[in-house]
Parts: C-alpha cells; sequence; structure tokens
C-alpha cells in the first residue's frame, strides 16, 4: 500500500546535552533527589510504554478503550465539524482512531510526540486507516508552547486532545500551568478532551504499577540506561531497583529508583553519592474524584462541560471549555 507523504513539523525544542547535564545535576542535588519524568521516553521507553499498557495489571488503558468504544460518537458531537484534533503524546493512536472515526469533516489531525519513531508509525498507520485526513506531525514537547502548522483549512474550534492519564503525571501546580497553556492554544472557542484516573481501592491502583513480569521495573530504570547513553553519565543499573506505592494523603502512586547500595556516579564533572536504599523520585501518577478535576480545571480557567466514565467508573474522560462558556456541542 502507497503512504502519503507527511511533512514533519519539528518543533523540538529539546535541551542539547550540556543542558540535559545541568537538569538532571539539579535534580540530584535537591532533597529527595528526583528526576522529571519526560526522561522516560526515548525510543525504547516509548516502546516499554506500549508493553506496560498490554499487561493484565494495568487497568487504565483497557477501561479508556471501553469507555471510549461507548461514548466516542457522543465526544465527537460534542466537539462539532470542522475540527483540528491536537493530540498531545499521540503513542499508538489506538483511542484517537475510535474519536477520528466519528468525527464529522474534520480539518487535520496534529499529533505532537517528543520521539520520532513512535509519531512516525502513528501517521503511517492513520494514513492507512484515514487516507482523506489531513495529518500534520509535530515533533515536538507539548510542556512548552507549541507552534502548531498552518491548517489546510480554517477551522471552527480547535480541541486539543489528551487521552490516557498524562495529567495525572503532574503536580497540582505544574497540571494547572499546563492546562493553562492549552487553554491558550486552544483559543477562543476551542476546547480540550482530557483523560483521568479515577480514586480507587489501593490494590488495584498499586497492582498496576508494579506489574508481575516487571515492565515497568524495566521501564524506570530505563531512565538510567537512556542518562548513560546521553551524557555519559555511569549509572549501574544493577544497584538501582524501582518501587512505586500510593500515597492515600496525596492521593497519587509515587514511582522511585532506590539505591541498592552506598555507590558514587559521575554526571558531567560532578559526582553524586546515594546511600543504600536512598529513594530518587522519577515520577508522580496523580488521581482524581470529579470533584478533584473540576477543581483542578477551575484553576486553568477552564469548566467541565461534559464528562464520561467507562462502565466500571475506574477511568473519566472530560470535555473541558473556558469557564463561562456555552457548554452545548459545536455545529
Amino acid at each position: 500500500m502507497n503512504v502519503r507523504a507527511f511533512e514533519l513539523h519539528d518543533d523540538n525544542r529539546r535541551p542539547p546535552a550540556d543542558s540535559l547535564i545541568g537538569i538532571v545535576q539539579r535534580g540530584l542535588r535537591m532533597q529527595p533527589k528526583r528526576l522529571p519524568s519526560w526522561l522516560f521516553y526515548d525510543e525504547r521507553g516509548s516502546q516499554l510504554f506500549e508493553a506496560i499498557c498490554e499487561q493484565p495489571e494495568y487497568y487504565l488503558t483497557r477501561c479508556e478503550i471501553d469507555l471510549m468504544s461507548v461514548h466516542a460518537g457522543e465526544m465527537a458531537r460534542a466537539l462539532g465539524e470542522d475540527v483540528r484534533l491536537v493530540e498531545y503524546g499521540s503513542g499508538s493512536g489506538v483511542k484517537t482512531r475510535m474519536l477520528l472515526e466519528h468525527l464529522r469533516t474534520p480539518v487535520s489531525y496534529v499529533p505532537v510526540e517528543i520521539s520520532p519513531e513512535p509519531l512516525r508509525r502513528c501517521v503511517q498507520d492513520l494514513a492507512e486507516v484515514f487516507p482523506a485526513l489531513p495529518v500534520q506531525p509535530l515533533l515536538g514537547d507539548f510542556t512548552r508552547p507549541l507552534r502548531l502548522p498552518i491548517p489546510p483549512r480554517v477551522p471552527r474550534h480547535t480541541v486539543l486532545y489528551f487521552p490516557g492519564s498524562t495529567i495525572g503525571n503532574f503536580e497540582a501546580r505544574e497540571a494547572a500551568e499546563l492546562l493553562r497553556k492549552m487553554r491558550a492554544e486552544m483559543g477562543d472557542n476551542g476546547g480540550i478532551l482530557i483523560g483521568a484516573d479515577l480514586k480507587k481501592d489501593v490494590a488495584t491502583i498499586e497492582a498496576a504499577y508494579n506489574d508481575r513480569a516487571g515492565v515497568t521495573a524495566e521501564f524506570t530504570l530505563n531512565m538510567l540506561v537512556r542518562l548513560n547513553r546521553e551524557i555519559g553519565s555511569d549509572f549501574n543499573i544493577g544497584q538501582f531497583r524501582h518501587a512505586a506505592h500510593y500515597n492515600a494523603m496525596a492521593g497519587r502512586i509515587e514511582t522511585f529508583l532506590i539505591s541498592k547500595s552506598d555507590q558514587r556516579v559521575r554526571i558531567g564533572k560532578q559526582q553524586v553519592n546515594f546511600g543504600s536504599e536512598e529513594a530518587m523520585q522519577v515520577e508522580y501518577s496523580c488521581k482524581y474524584s470529579h470533584d478533584d478535576f473540576a477543581t483542578l480545571a477551575g484553576k486553568a480557567g477552564l469548566d467541565v462541560a461534559q464528562s464520561w466514565t467507562d462502565p466500571q467508573n475506574m477511568f473519566a474522560v472530560y470535555y473541558l471549555v473556558r469557564a463561562g462558556a456555552r457548554a452545548t456541542p459545536h455545529g
């Protein structure tokens, strides 16, 4: 099959190696030590995350797909006709295809990915399923202001699609900042379609981040593999282990890399000491009640216009609009 040629819009302003060294050095000077979770997503990390989504304990993807299978048509009606759909972190695109199947006369689809290979695969897959859909892939970091490509025709509105539960990887202040950035990018009459994991029993949540096959542990440790490759650090991978637990007070999973021994790691020209059993924080995964999420949206000047949950009430997708805007379907 012939696959259409696409213009790849490169908005990727990732830090060069010397800046990355500085980011890591600053994180490891903190107490407790911490590294940003975006370091997970090199090519291998993206592959491992897709494998995590297939693990039996990882309910999030299954529940969101169940939700989309029931409600994608309603979501498309809420978004309306002639929409430009901009997706943050396109990944495999399974849920996106379910939404696109129901959208009427979409103007364009703009997948935003920080890793080139997942972006290329997403574009090729969509070209086969939606040959008439204008696709404008954007290589970039969605946490920074984006320069969206010029659409092939004027859209009635722009909707930012943020599936999965990635918003939960940001602390409350950072999540509100990201939503404010999205509010600016969607324009005056746009919207945000966003997924969020709901609060539930602790055992179910913790099992999702500690799968028996060890895929999540490999995913977490791959961050150190990436740093060794990209900045020349000398983390001994075998001397760290993955740990994730649910902090009920904060309402979030907290993921750490634990040093197995007293050791020293070279980061650029610096040596960083780790004590035995010292924890380095690498990710948060916040869980929400419906009220929690409405409060978060409100801090960004947004209202929940509509919401949907899966049949088991494990996961939610919210459609956000500017505070005070009409919560009626676009037409």
